[in-house]
C-alpha cells in the first residue's frame, strides 16, 4: 500500500490519507454588512470539491480572529455566530465525505488592510471605504506600499490572544476537527517571531525566548478550549530566507528550537512553509523546495511534520514520506489545478481509495 495513502492518527483523530489542502485565501467573502467574512457559495464549492476528490484534511483558507486581523476585506472571519452557523454546513458536507475539516487561525499584523489580488492587491489606506489601520509588535511597515502599524501595548497583545482563544472555541462549535496557528508569511504570529520585524525591548522582544512568547501564549491559549482528543497544528515560515544577508532575521535554527517549545505548549504537527516576513528576499524555488525544512524538524524534534512547496507529482509527494521527510503532504496550487489530485494520485500509485457513489462508475 502506497504511504501516502496511510490513515495518520494524531491524538483521537484518524486522518484517512496524508494528501492534505493547504489553506488558500481565496479573497470572495462580503466586505461589508451582515456576511462579512462569513463563507458562501464559493468558499463551498471550493472546499467541498476536493472532500470528493479524495484529500484526506481539507484547511480553509487564513480564517481571522478579529476584522482588522483580516488580510484583505474580503477574507474569512470566526469572530461572530453568523459565521459559525455558515461553516457548520461546510465542515457537515467534507465529513460526509470521508475528509477530516480543519481551520487555519490568522491574524495578518502589519500586512492587514490590503486588496484583493485581481485588482492589484495594494495596501489600503486607513481612511479608505474600507481602510483600517494594522497592529503589529513594533510600529514597522511591511513596505513602503504598507501603512506604518500601530504598536501593539501589552494590554492589547493579550486581547489578541484571547480573540484566537474565542475563535477556536467557535471554530470548534463549527465542526472543525484540526485547529492550526497561522504562524508563517509574514503575519502576526511570525511577526513577533523574527527579528527583522520584532524591535520591542520589553517581554515580547529581544531574546529569541522573548519573541517567542506570543506564539506560545497563542497556542496555550488555543490548547485550553480544545478538546485533548483533537490535534493542534502550526503552521511556521522555516526561515525569513536572510541567512546570506547582513540583515537579521529568522532561521531554520529558530524554527528547530521553536519547534521543541511547541510540542512542549501542545502542538502536535508543525506545517512547514518559509519566507513571507522580508518584501526582498531572495528566495529559491524548485521542486519540493521547502521540503528539507520539514525534514530537519522532523529528525531533530521527532514533531510530526507536512511538507509544502511544489509537490505537484504523486511520485514525488510518496518519495517524501517513504524517505521519513514528512509525515504528510500539503499541496495549494496543484489542488487548484486539479480537485481530483488525491484520486488520481492514488491510481497512479495502485493504491484505490473510496469514490462517492455518485461517481463509482468514473
Amino acid at each position: 500500500m502506497s504511504i501516502l495513502f496511510e490513515p495518520l492518527t494524531l491524538r483521537g483523530l484518524t486522518i484517512p490519507n496524508r494528501v492534505w489542502m493547504a489553506a488558500m485565501c481565496q479573497y470572495s467573502a462580503a466586505a461589508e454588512g451582515a456576511d462579512t467574512a462569513v463563507p458562501n457559495d464559493w468558499h463551498f464549492q471550493h472546499l467541498a470539491a476536493r472532500a470528493v476528490g479524495g484529500t484526506g484534511l481539507i484547511i480553509t483558507e487564513a480564517t481571522s480572529v478579529s476584522p482588522e486581523g483580516r488580510i484583505s476585506p474580503y477574507d474569512l472571519g470566526i469572530w461572530n455566530d453568523r459565521q459559525v452557523e455558515a461553516f457548520r454546513r461546510i465542515t457537515s458536507f467534507l465529513e460526509s465525505q470521508g475528509a477530516v475539516p480543519g481551520i487555519q487561525l490568522a491574524h495578518a499584523g502589519r500586512k492587514a488592510a490590503t486588496d484583493s489580488p485581481w485588482t492589484g492587491g495594494a495596501p489600503l489606506d486607513r481612511d479608505a471605504a474600507l481602510g483600517w489601520t494594522p497592529v503589529a509588535p513594533s510600529a514597522l511597515a511591511f513596505s513602503e506600499a504598507h501603512q506604518v502599524p500601530a504598536e501593539l501595548s501589552v494590554a492589547e497583545i493579550e486581547a489578541v490572544v484571547q480573540q484566537f482563544a474565542d475563535a477556536a472555541r467557535r471554530a470548534l462549535a463549527a465542526g472543525f476537527k484540526v485547529a492550526e496557528v497561522h504562524g508563517a508569511h509574514g503575519y502576526l504570529v511570525h511577526q513577533f517571531l523574527s527579528p527583522y520585524s520584532n524591535t520591542r525591548t520589553d517581554g515580547y522582544g529581544g531574546s529569541p525566548e522573548n519573541r517567542m512568547r506570543f506564539a506560545l501564549e497563542v497556542v496555550d491559549a488555543i490548547r485550553a478550549v480544545w478538546p485533548e482528543e483533537l490535534p493542534v497544528f502550526f503552521r511556521t515560515s522555516a526561515t525569513d530566507w536572510l541567512e546570506q544577508d547582513e540583515r537579521t532575521g529568522w532561521t531554520s535554527e529558530d524554527t528547530v528550537l521553536l519547534a521543541k517549545e511547541l510540542q512542549a505548549h501542545g502542538v502536535d504537527l508543525l506545517d512547514v512553509s518559509t519566507g513571507g516576513n522580508v518584501p526582498d528576499a531572495v528566495i529559491p524555488t524548485g521542486p519540493g523546495y521547502q521540503v528539507p525544512f520539514a525534514e530537519e524538524v522532523r529528525s531533530r524534534t521527532g514533531l510530526p511534520t507536512a511538507a509544502v512547496g511544489l509537490i505537484t507529482e504523486p511520485a514525488q509527494a510518496e518519495a517524501v514520506l517513504a524517505e521519513g521527510r514528512a509525515d504528510a503532504v500539503l499541496l495549494g496550487r496543484q489542488l487548484l489545478r486539479d480537485p481530483y489530485w488525491a484520486r488520481h494520485a492514488a491510481d497512479a500509485l495502485g493504491t484505490p481509495i473510496p469514490r462517492a457513489p455518485q461517481y463509482a462508475r468514473a
